[in-house]
């Protein structure tokens, strides 16, 4: 495929979110993008690569923590993105700070924008990935914290609302 339709996935801007799973005593985090399908019920979509441990943790669990990153947490984003966690254990290589969650039993990563509790309704391959439709059963805010959003292979910090009349 030519090299500019493959960054076509750029011109998009998409949420940045750390999505943490955990299933027979192990967990992992990743950085993720997520969509929102439907808000009543609340169903969102995450596409996950077949070959990382997020992927085996959510098929085992059938549930994960959407944790929607913070500007103060730029650098774990780009570092989980960049780390596998079959080589390492992200928790404790990058020192996350954890909460319990309300309904899953995937964690929280605390200094996040909105945790958002999900449990997987269904899936589909899509290639090197599994796409998981998933409805949220519990989420949080924290509106002291900035959101985080990805554009261009950038990631920028949201906070200016703007009105039309």
């Amino acid at each position: 495929m030519k090299k500019r339709l493959l960054e076509v996935n750029r011109v998009v801007p998409c949420s940045v979110v750390l999505l943490s799973v955990s299933a027979k005593g192990e967990r992992d985090a990743m950085t993720a993008a997520a969509m929102f399908v439907s808000e009543n019920p609340p169903l969102f979509v995450v596409s996950v690569a077949k070959h990382i441990l997020s992927h085996d943790l959510i098929e085992t669990a059938g549930e994960f923590v959407l944790n929607v990153a913070s500007r103060n947490q730029l650098k774990l984003v780009m570092q989980l993105g960049s780390t596998h966690g079959r080589e390492v254990n992200k928790f404790k290589q990058f020192n996350i700070s954890t909460g319990k969650a309300s309904k899953v039993k995937s964690p929280l990563i605390k200094g996040s924008c909105a945790y958002i509790e999900c449990r997987v309704i269904t899936s589909f391959s899509a290639g090197n990935y599994t796409v998981y439709l998933s409805e949220a059963l519990h989420h949080q805010v924290d509106d002291t914290q900035v959101p985080l959003a990805w554009y261009g292979n950038r990631y920028f910090a949201l906070g200016e609302e703007i009105h039309e009349l």
